[in-house]
């Protein structure tokens, strides 16, 4: 208890000091002001002086968000040029796998192996009939006609 009333008294003559070298304390006076009879005056080269720095300022924005929004464009179009080169790439790499898998399955040895898997054999001959195709006449059209087939019994 004696030392809680010892740290009071310090505090307190801490604060007079203070107060002491502070000089006189403020002191503030509320005065009720009225304005309602000023008038405002209109300045015309104020005026004319807001209305430029208005223009500019615009013109300012203007020319920043004009900049802005090329920027943000050449941004995103250089995002669609490199998805675009991607998606180029994915397609060139899935035209060649497909381009060999063609090629592979286009092979006459395999083909053969599974005809022969299949049971076929590979034909007699006068089993095979073959269109007679004028090359001199091969861009005109050609009409179908129904002769008779005869077919050669194998020995």
């Amino acid at each position: 208890m004696a030392a809680a009333a010892a740290t009071m008294r310090a505090t307190h003559a801490a604060e007079a000091r203070r107060s002491f070298w502070t000089g006189t304390p403020e002191i503030y006076f509320a005065k009720a002001i009225d304005n309602s009879r000023l008038l405002k005056v209109e300045d015309p080269r104020r005026n004319r002086e807001m209305k430029q720095f208005g223009v500019a300022m615009a013109f300012l924005f203007l020319l920043v968000f004009t900049y802005a929004w090329q920027h943000f464009k050449a941004v995103e179009y250089g995002y669609q040029i490199e998805s675009a080169k991607r998606e180029l790439s994915n397609l060139t790499d899935m035209n060649h796998a497909l381009r060999l898998e063609d090629a592979s399955l286009r092979d006459p040895e395999r083909i053969d192996v599974l005809a022969r898997r299949m049971g076929l054999v590979p034909p007699e001959p006068g089993q095979v009939i073959r269109m007679d195709v004028s090359s001199s006449d091969a861009q005109a059209p050609v009409m179908a006609s129904a002769t008779p087939v005869m077919v050669v019994e194998g020995q």
